[in-house]
């Protein structure tokens, strides 16, 4: 097996189990250089070359810096790394961005030029659906459209309810973590209210809401913060779920909860969260 299997392997399952990472492939070489275009490497949020080679020293470090900003904010980059001549022949520095290129200096005796793409390879976003009503049903069929891995979280006898959904958790036995941004709705409508509630604060997750009438939430609240539930998550939780779009059939108020879920999930890349 060759070294670009190697990678291909390696991405396909870091992809299956949803670890974020970064895939920088030689695009092109000018001159002599270590690597030679379509050499491949995994690289972690840390920074960690796990599979694959791009080069030695003279790249490294512009392509590890590369590709932890690139997890960051998910916006892949095209790095140039020249000599310090072929730079000041086209009157750019070091770590200057032009065009959408990042321009890198290359110090190795061989003095020739490498472009490196690194793209980031996220999970998909998760949305975990508490409850089984119409609204919870509507949710997971829309969300799968616009890219979200769905989890349906519900008691065994109302799994029926969801047709296609990338995972289903009996009852309400969310893990407390798991990689990648995850978003959770409650929308038991009066069926396990309670213990949804507090297995989605008790999980780590971008962002929680109820589906429900103002009210019956805040009730909700007081009942949970009295038995003893993180007061921090309990300020943190929206209620009523979704943006004010006069929704009133289970569509149209799907529709606005996963509207505003995209506006937080956006929000967030727009400051570099991962």
């Amino acid at each position: 097996m060759n070294k670009a299997t190697d990678v291909l392997d390696l991405v396909s399952e870091m992809k299956a189990k949803r670890e974020p990472f970064a895939l920088a492939t030689v695009v092109r070489t000018v001159a002599v250089t270590a690597a030679k275009a379509g050499a491949k490497a995994v690289i972690l949020p840390d920074g960690t070359v796990t599979e694959g080679w791009i080069g030695g020293g003279c790249a490294r470090a512009a392509v590890l810096k590369a590709a932890r900003e690139a997890i960051a904010d998910g916006q892949p980059r095209l790095v140039s790394i020249q000599p310090p001549d072929a730079l000041q022949d086209q009157g750019v520095q070091p770590g200057e961005m032009r065009s959408g290129v990042r321009f890198a200096k290359n110090m190795c005796p061989s003095q020739g030029t490498m472009d490196v793409f690194v793209e980031p390879v996220l999970p998909q976003p998760q949305l975990v659906i508490c409850g089984s009503s119409p609204v919870a049903v509507a949710i997971a069929d829309l969300a799968r459209r616009i890219g979200f891995a769905v989890t349906a979280c519900a008691p065994k006898v109302e799994q029926s309810a969801f047709t296609e959904v990338d995972q289903r958790i009996e009852d309400y036995a969310l893990p407390a973590h798991e990689p990648g941004a995850r978003f959770i709705v409650v929308s038991t409508q009066g069926r396990g209210d309670e213990a949804a509630l507090r297995a989605a604060l008790a999980a780590d997750a971008d962002f929680v809401s109820f589906v429900g009438s103002r009210k019956k939430a805040a009730k909700l609240k007081e009942t949970l913060a009295a038995s003893g539930a993180d007061v921090g998550k309990l300020a943190k939780l929206k209620a009523p779920a979704g943006l004010d779009l006069g929704a009133i059939t289970p569509e149209e108020i799907a529709l606005s909860v996963l509207a505003e879920i995209v506006a937080v999930r956006r929000a967030h890349h727009e400051r570099g969260d991962p």
